[in-house]
């Protein structure tokens, strides 16, 4: 325990005891660590006595506790006779030494008498000392009153808490208590303004206390003192209450100090030049004062100056001023002007690829003054990581569409920001990182269009975004139609968009607003992000922020208001539905379509919650909002189902994803995205068609690895660039690496089948006929799009190939 001295002797418990005075009043922060350091429980507003018990086995407790026994009993007799004499030597009129003594000397008693902390000897000692000074006639009314006074005191403070207020208390009623002067009075009134600041800042709003003082804030504490002084004004004279009002507000905001640490400032800023300010960090007024409470210019300029030249220094600062003193507010300026700085400085994408590194050391979240600028710049930065660890230049083309259009985005916003200052700093970094992004993405253009491999622009996996995937998305037409012509109608229904896993439902509502109306809003929402929430009210708040964004990510943006917070936090869905009513009457001549994306996932909140109120929002939203229609994408059919949902979902109609159409299929495999070129021969393109039976993933899948494959080739020389094509043979090559890689789709598809499912498909690959028995499970397996209307064969070869393969490990 490095804080606590170990050495004994007169001399360094003195300076211990000097140091607690410092540690109370400059460094209430260090104090508290060095508390817990001695004792967890240990508080700076706690009687270390009452842990008396605990002396024998933490001398370190025993030892702190006699010095706050020595500092409350002996530094307020010193400092009210210093600052008695100090200004009644400047009024100029004599001190009454012998009451204020005499008080001071009924102090030491009482402080003695409390050391052994017996409540029941305090009560004693009360009665006692009333008596004594009632009792001695012989000596003047006055001096009786301040002997007894000084022992009431002195022992009633040991019912109170905490060596800062001991002593402070000491202090000012011991000036106080005499004749009352006015000069006294105030310096008194002073002494509690110190208290206050004194305790508030060791306490750090606890509110404990003994003195109204304590519990108050300092604004609240300077009202405080107006008003006293004030009223002490029709007692005294009025020059009175003025110096008592102006003791307190100098006390409180410790003014005294602030004046030598403002020059202090001013000093270190003018008189070191730019490149030697890291230097000054140690010599902040914070590192000597942690309690600042008015504030002092120029701190976050050195810090961030210092930053170029010194990160750790300046970390290592901002971090002290974070943990240990009241300077939150600076720390966040600096961090605020450094993290501009830093993303300003950007020169080229090696820079910005580096600025998650660099800013990972800021707090999350970020600073107010930061607002939500910097998270976009850092997944900005993440982005084109992302761009940068691609296997293709033409990959990396692509990818870096995601960083640019983020870019272009941020800028529009940033210029309608009330912030004059973040508008103009970041609207020119956003600028230069859009003119470094578009400079690297030319760059690989050329690069990939000079490559001898084959562009690999084949997706398989998530869904299609707009934004990057472009025109690989295929077909679908009378999807899009169907639900533009319904949206439309003067009646139009609850809208069921089913079908299997990755046959593109997501990612035809993704492509939804660029294929039908503009007066049709589309509104993507997740579902499956969405239930995760264990409350009605987190379910409320996250349908409502997914609404919000994807309104903002539609071809025509879309800002919407945010809902009330508190209404939502006391009723959620009557204030969602409000909310919606609200965007509804700002949007005339709009028709929202709402579409729940992963529906099926509604019905774990209905569990988790044990409420139907989100399923009855979906009622109460289809039969009063007549600009609102509901689009529920799912792979399950209401027939699968629970009942209740038959109650909710009434006047739906079904659209469903099927499988690609031949003519679609073909055009993804030859023409996934324009000038592409001619890398298949036409057998390659059937036997891609035969094997996947158009199922649109799984086209993309086996695309990919035969492109795979003939890069391969041409690397190691196999193949010329120019002439390579891919042949059937290839496209068989590739079926044992497609079935690896789509692993999870087929064992999704396996595993979401029921025993007698299963039963039905192991009998098929064995040779077996199916029965007559077996009609219900036909059907139904049929509709799932995994067996021929006859039930006599798989519909896509590649599953069949799975099943095949899975069932010989078993």
């Amino acid at each position: 325990m490095s804080n606590i001295p170990t050495a004994s002797g007169f001399w360094n418990y003195l300076a211990e005891c000097v140091r607690l005075l410092y540690w109370i009043y400059f460094k209430p922060f260090t104090f508290e660590r060095w508390l817990r350091d001695i004792h967890l429980q240990l508080k700076p507003t706690d009687d270390p006595f009452a842990t008396r018990s605990e002396f024998c086995t933490n001398p370190y407790l025993r030892r702190y506790a006699g010095q706050v026994w020595w500092l409350t009993a002996v530094v307020p007799i010193f400092t009210v006779l210093l600052v008695a004499s100090v200004y009644t030597l400047v009024r100029g009129e004599s001190f009454n030494w012998y009451i204020r003594c005499s008080f001071l000397v009924g102090w030491f008693i009482g402080r003695t008498l409390d050391r052994d902390n017996n409540k029941n000897r305090i009560v004693f000692l009360l009665v006692a000392a009333l008596t004594m000074f009632l009792a001695v006639q012989f000596l003047s009314d006055m001096v009786a009153i301040s002997v007894g006074f000084g022992v009431v005191l002195g022992v009633v403070l040991g019912v109170t808490r905490g060596v800062a207020l001991g002593v402070a208390l000491g202090v000012a009623l011991g000036v106080l208590f005499g004749e009352m002067g006015n000069v006294e009075f105030s310096v008194a009134f002073s002494m509690v303004g110190v208290a206050r600041g004194v305790a508030g800042g060791v306490a750090r709003g606890v509110g404990v206390g003994v003195t109204f003082a304590v519990a108050l804030g300092v604004g609240v504490g300077m009202m405080v003192g107006v008003v006293v002084g004030m009223m002490v004004g029709v007692t005294f004279a009025v020059a009175s209450s003025l110096m008592l009002s102006v003791a307190w507000v100098f006390g409180v905001l410790r003014v005294y100090f602030w004046l030598p640490e403002l020059l202090w400032i001013l000093t270190l800023f003018f008189l070191f030049p730019n490149g030697k300010r890291v230097n000054c960090l140690r010599y902040l007024p914070p590192r000597f004062d942690e309690l600042i409470i008015l504030p002092l210019p120029f701190m976050d300029v050195m810090i961030v100056e210092a930053y170029r030249n010194n990160p750790i220094a300046a970390r290592e600062t901002i971090n002290y001023l974070i943990t240990s003193t009241n300077q939150q507010k600076v720390a966040a300026q600096a961090i605020s002007g450094i993290a501009g700085d830093i993303l300003n400085r950007c020169q080229r994408l090696s820079d910005i690829v580096d600025i998650a590194n660099q800013l990972a050391w800021i707090p999350s979240p970020a600073p107010k003054e930061l607002g939500v600028v910097l998270p976009q710049f850092l997944e900005i930065s993440q982005d084109v990581r992302a761009s940068e660890e691609a296997t293709s230049p033409y990959r990396k083309y692509e990818l870096l569409n995601i960083p640019i259009t983020a870019l272009r985005q941020l800028g529009q916003s940033l210029a309608l920001t009330k912030d004059a200052h973040i508008a103009v700093s970041f609207s020119n970094t956003a600028q230069s990182w859009r003119t470094i992004l578009e400079t690297a993405q030319h760059t690989l253009n050329e690069q990939a269009q000079q490559s001898k491999e084959i562009r690999q622009v084949y997706i398989a996996g998530n869904s299609l975004d707009p934004e990057t995937a472009k025109d690989r998305f295929k077909g679908r037409i009378d999807i899009f139609r169907e639900i533009e012509s319904l949206t439309l109608s003067e009646q139009p229904p609850v809208l069921l968009l089913y079908g299997g896993r990755r046959t593109g439902k997501t990612s035809a509502l993704k492509y939804l607003p660029y294929r039908i109306q503009a007066n049709i809003v589309p509104l993507l929402v997740d579902l499956q992000g969405a239930a995760s929430a264990t409350t009605l009210k987190g379910l409320a708040e996250n349908l409502a922020q997914q609404i919000i964004e994807a309104a903002r990510r539609l071809p025509r943006k879309l800002y919407l208001p945010n809902p009330d917070a508190n209404k939502l936090a006391e009723d959620p869905f009557p204030a969602l539905q409000t909310w919606l009513t609200e965007i509804e009457r700002n949007n005339s001549g709009k028709q929202f379509l709402l579409c729940l994306d992963e529906y099926e996932r509604l019905g774990e909140v209905v569990e988790a919650t044990s409420s139907r109120a989100p399923l009855n929002f979906i009622r109460n939203l289809l039969q009063h909002q007549r600009k609102w229609i509901l689009l529920f994408s799912g792979s399950q059919e209401l027939s699968e189902l629970d009942d209740y949902w038959s109650d909710y979902l009434i006047n739906t109609r079904a659209l469903r994803m099927t499988y690609l159409h031949e003519l679609e299929a073909r055009d993804l495999i030859q023409q996934p995205v324009e000038n592409f070129s001619d890398i298949y021969e036409p057998t390659a393109v059937d036997e891609i068609i035969q094997v996947t039976r158009c199922q649109p993933y799984l086209v993309q899948l086996v695309c990919y690895e035969v492109v795979e494959l003939l890069n391969r080739d041409i690397r190691r020389n196999r193949r010329e660039a120019d002439t390579a094509k891919a042949t059937a043979q290839d496209v068989k090559e590739v079926i044992p690496v497609v079935l690896e890689r789509g692993d999870q789709y087929f064992r999704e598809l396996w595993t979401s089948l029921t025993d007698s499912d299963r039963s039905l498909l192991r009998r098929i690959i064995h040779g077996e006929t199916p029965t007559p028995q077996d009609k219900g499970v036909i059907r139904k397996l049929t509709r799932k799009e995994i067996l021929t209307p006859e039930g006599n064969a798989f519909q896509v070869p590649l599953v069949q190939k799975y099943i095949e393969q899975l069932l010989e490990e078993e």
